[in-house]
């Protein structure tokens, strides 16, 4: 199998993730190829993909129609974090050298981070993904005109189930079950990270996680003798990127990626209704919020809106969180033939949206038009910034 690898592609680990990044144990200068050595191949293309959570959805969407077009037969795609050894080894006396040189060629797609950060974000507190966020959970709870007890939960209410798939997965970072009070009560232990998140609502970076996920042609599958019941389609797929965040004509919303999940759900043929799973990125509760509502879907539905246990509980993975969730979205699809699961991926301050749709049952490859809807964000009205007096910045629609 390992022979047949035409292309391997990474997600950047957080130390490799933007130009303020640090690898303090040393690391990899051509992470795919590392990897691909390790299992014995030798790719003809290597892939360094942008910085953000949607990149593992995104390459499954990329390179399957890659593979459609005949550009490539077996396309392996992988993603790891060592946060927590690294973290470890950081305080001993004669900590190992992660540094590898593995050479060949290397196709670095950069950190991808335009637009995710402004000067203007920045003189006003705005840099961190807690206070980004924070900002967007405000307008929220402001537009649904909610008390911050009410708010806080809501959030409790929608993350507590969470814990439930969290306690019930051997892979997990944290298997606790938590009740939504616990979930939004401040504590020792669950400090204030940024109003109006306590740490158990924020995803839980400091893990050891890894996941891939293999695409095949058919021809190939059947040529490397991949047990036909194995076989997992991907029936639709999207993505799009929102406007930065500043020039979003409502901080509470998220349209891009409700379009993206809309998008894909239509080139699957299926809507909301007909999944027999979901996975809604959630490194904070605004983007299950925003997905769940722009699907129709009630916090409490009973398919629940997790396969991991999601971010805070099962870990956050760095920026390939999602491929945990493909790899248990695949599992669950296998064991329920024919059934539909939905993956969808959320990168940036709900900057960057990619979704997929997987089942059993085969499918052609259907191209999702996702330019066409891009276009069509590019041109919606953006807010217009003028200063007032002093510090004060007022904001007006176009």
């Amino acid at each position: 199998m390992a022979a047949a690898l035409d292309t391997v592609a990474g997600v950047r680990q957080f130390e490799i993730s933007g130009p303020w990044s640090r690898a303090p144990l040393g690391r990899s200068d051509n992470y795919p190829r590392s990897v691909a050595r390790r299992i014995g191949a030798d790719p003809a293309r290597a892939i360094l993909e942008v910085t953000g959570g949607q990149a593992p959805q995104h390459l499954v969407n990329e390179l399957a129609g890659v593979i459609a077009a005949g550009g490539s037969e077996v396309a392996l795609i992988v993603g790891s974090e060592a946060i927590s050894t690294i973290r470890h080894y950081r305080r001993a006396e004669e900590p190992p050298d992660f540094t590898e040189h593995p050479g060949g060629s290397l196709e670095d797609r950069g950190y991808g981070l335009d637009g995710m950060f402004s000067p203007h974000e920045a003189a006003h507190g705005l840099i961190s993904a807690a206070s980004q966020y924070a900002l967007i959970e405000n307008a929220r709870r402001a537009r649904l005109r909610l008390t911050r007890s009410q708010y806080a939960a809501a959030m409790g209410a929608l993350f507590a189930p969470f814990t439930e798939v969290a306690a019930a997965n051997p892979h997990a970072a944290a298997p606790t079950v938590r009740s939504a009070a616990e979930l939004v009560t401040p504590s020792p232990g669950n400090r204030l990270i940024a109003d109006p998140y306590t740490r158990y609502l924020v995803a839980r970076e400091k893990v050891n996680q890894g996941a891939a996920v293999l695409l095949t042609s058919v021809a190939a599958a059947q040529r490397l003798g991949i047990p036909r019941e194995r076989w997992v389609f991907l029936h639709g797929h999207a993505d799009l990127r929102e406007r930065d965040l500043l020039a979003r004509a409502d901080l509470s919303a998220g349209p891009a990626s409700v379009l993206a999940a809309r998008r894909a759900l239509e080139v699957a043929g299926i809507g909301p209704g007909d999944l027999a799973t979901l996975d809604l990125y959630s490194c904070f509760p605004a983007p299950v919020f925003t997905v769940a509502e722009g699907l129709g879907l009630a916090p409490d539905d009973l398919r629940g809106l997790t396969v991991t246990g999601g971010l805070p509980f099962f870990g956050g993975a760095g920026n390939n969180y999602s491929m945990h969730a493909i790899a248990e979205t695949v599992t669950r699809a296998r064991a329920n033939p024919g059934s539909y699961g939905f993956v969808g991926a959320n990168g940036g301050i709900m900057s960057k949206y990619s979704a997929g749709v997987y089942s059993t049952a085969p499918a052609a490859w259907r191209p999702d038009a996702s330019s066409a809807l891009q276009a069509r964000i590019d041109s919606w009205p953006a807010p217009v910034r003028s200063s007032g007096s002093g510090n004060r910045i007022t904001v007006t629609s176009t």
